[in-house]
């Protein structure tokens, strides 16, 4: 059965997915790139932003996490504020078309969490298509699309947050990073009895992050 994972999750100690002050200029928040520094010292994190490869990048754990949270995966589900920083109507945005150029790193259809109406937009091998209607649909129209394949939630917090509320989460992984925030958007806030149903299944450490991976345990 097709399932619904959260992959490279990457949160400060204290919890935090994202800095405060999400804008145009810090799309993670003050201090929230420092959360992901261990993807771009990996060859599959430089090759994803359209760096040049590093030869001499480390190959090692951290690259393997990468790799896997692309492996099976057939859709995305993920929230407006990972789409891009504009509120409101779309029509105010200025055409915002995400924070990837013209090549999405997608490459299947990405389902995006909004309060407010537009046309699905085409980019490359990957189309965005904007879900008015709740969690619920989102996961349906994903699965769907998906095609049998497993469905990526990409997040931010407060999103994976609604999922894991709804039961609707299989896997998540989690890689903690050593960075104190103090502020800004956090993983697991108000789930409620939600992490009842999970358990730790798996912790790995680099020398820059801790991987956590969360299982489903109630079938």
């Amino acid at each position: 059965m097709a399932k619904l994972r959260v992959h490279n999750l990457a949160v400060s100690i204290d919890g935090y997915a994202a800095g405060p002050h999400q804008d145009v200029d810090n799309p993670l928040g003050v201090r929230g790139k420092e959360l992901h520094e261990w993807v771009f010292a990996t060859p599959f994190g430089q090759a994803m932003v359209g760096m040049d490869v590093d030869d001499d990048a480390e190959r090692g754990v951290d690259n393997d996490f990468l790799e896997a949270g692309v492996a099976g995966i057939g859709a995305t589900i993920m929230g407006r504020n990972m789409f891009g920083p504009v509120r409101g109507l779309w029509e105010d945005s200025e055409e915002w078309n995400g924070w990837w150029g013209p090549e999405p790193p997608y490459h299947h259809p990405v389902f995006v969490l909004t309060h407010h109406a537009r046309p699905p937009l085409e980019m490359g091998e990957t189309t965005f298509h904007f879900v008015t209607d709740g969690i619920e649909s989102a996961y349906a129209q994903a699965m769907e699309a998906a095609g049998g394949a497993d469905v990526r939630l990409g997040g931010g917090a407060a999103t994976v947050n609604a999922y894991l509320r709804a039961g609707l989460v299989d896997e998540l992984h989690v890689a903690v990073a050593p960075v104190l925030l103090g502020a800004g958007e956090r993983l697991f806030d108000d789930v409620g009895t939600a992490l009842d149903r999970y358990a730790v299944a798996e912790v790995v450490s680099s020398p820059a992050v801790t991987h956590v991976r969360i299982a489903r345990t109630d079938g």
